[in-house]
């Protein structure tokens, strides 16, 4: 890091990271350049954009501006930001992105801990009548976005959070991040959705009121990160009584089908929760 961003505060690294070309993965590049564009529909792209949050922000980005010309509504699902752009427009967006370095291994777990949230809100979003899946997805892969600039761009400040976690002088990662940076990576995406005046829907669902969207965004983060810490994590358990809580009717069964787990854990699991003896609320 370069010692006059040492001293940098939450607005000067938020002035810094909005200028920035959003670079993408590598593996996206390359699968938008193998696809054959005249015979892709909307859906198998936007299936492809939401495995990469880089990618997401860039063609929200993109769609936004658009929309501005045409008055139209706000984009707030990876579909209707490709349905915006249009194949063909994402096809060039990816072409004109520079790309990430996917051996920095910072970057690589903080961007498959976004994948998997949005992953597993889509799946648990889809238990409620009242809530657009698509949309708590999107949100849940972009929470990520303000760490996953830093390490893109400045990986010196993530990586001393992390230092600092592993040593033992924090106790959870919102802690070293608030003592290595003065500010948490959530502040940095929020400041950052602002800055790039993305629709308020996405900024009020990474923000994380208390509503059932927000709650089952922000408990499909919790998992991922606990998973991806550990397959086995002892936390999860916690977060699948939490998520019942907002998905009432929903067995446990199907609740744990979408955690990438093994089967021998996910079995075990569901033996401490249905045996928690939880008096989950109807909402």
């Amino acid at each position: 890091m370069d010692r006059h961003r040492q001293h940098w505060g939450f607005p000067q690294w938020v002035a810094y990271l909005r200028e920035k070309d959003i670079p993408i993965m590598p593996r996206s590049k390359a699968a938008i350049e193998a696809l054959d564009v005249d015979n892709v529909s909307p859906r198998e792209m936007a299936g492809l954009v939401m495995c990469d949050p880089f990618l997401s922000l860039r063609l929200l980005r993109r769609a936004e501006r658009r929309r501005s010309t045409t008055l139209g509504h706000d984009t707030t699902t990876i579909l209707g930001a490709v349905q915006q752009v249009g194949v063909r427009g994402l096809v060039e967006s990816a072409a004109e992105s520079p790309l990430c370095d996917d051996a920095n291994l910072g970057l690589s777990a903080c961007e498959a801990r976004a994948v998997m949230s949005a992953s597993i809100a889509l799946h648990w979003a889809g238990h409620r009548a009242d809530v657009a899946p698509e949309e708590v997805a999107f949100a849940a892969l972009l929470a990520e976005i303000g760490e996953l600039m830093l390490w893109a761009f400045e990986p010196g400040l993530p990586q001393r959070a992390l230092d600092e976690l592993h040593a033992g002088r924090a106790a959870r990662s919102v802690q070293a991040q608030q003592q290595t940076a003065g500010f948490s990576f959530k502040q940095l995406s929020l400041g950052l959705i602002e800055a790039w005046e993305l629709p308020p829907l996405i900024a009020q669902l990474v923000k994380g009121a208390d509503t059932p969207r927000t709650n089952i965004a922000r408990i499909a983060s919790d998992a991922a990160r606990h998973i991806l810490t550990n397959p086995r994590n002892p936390a999860l358990p916690s977060d699948v009584i939490a998520i019942r809580a907002f998905l009432p009717g929903v067995t446990w069964e199907s609740l744990l089908s979408t955690l990438p787990i093994d089967d021998d854990y996910r079995e075990a699991v569901l033996a401490t929760v249905s045996g928690s003896g939880e008096d989950v609320p109807t909402l």
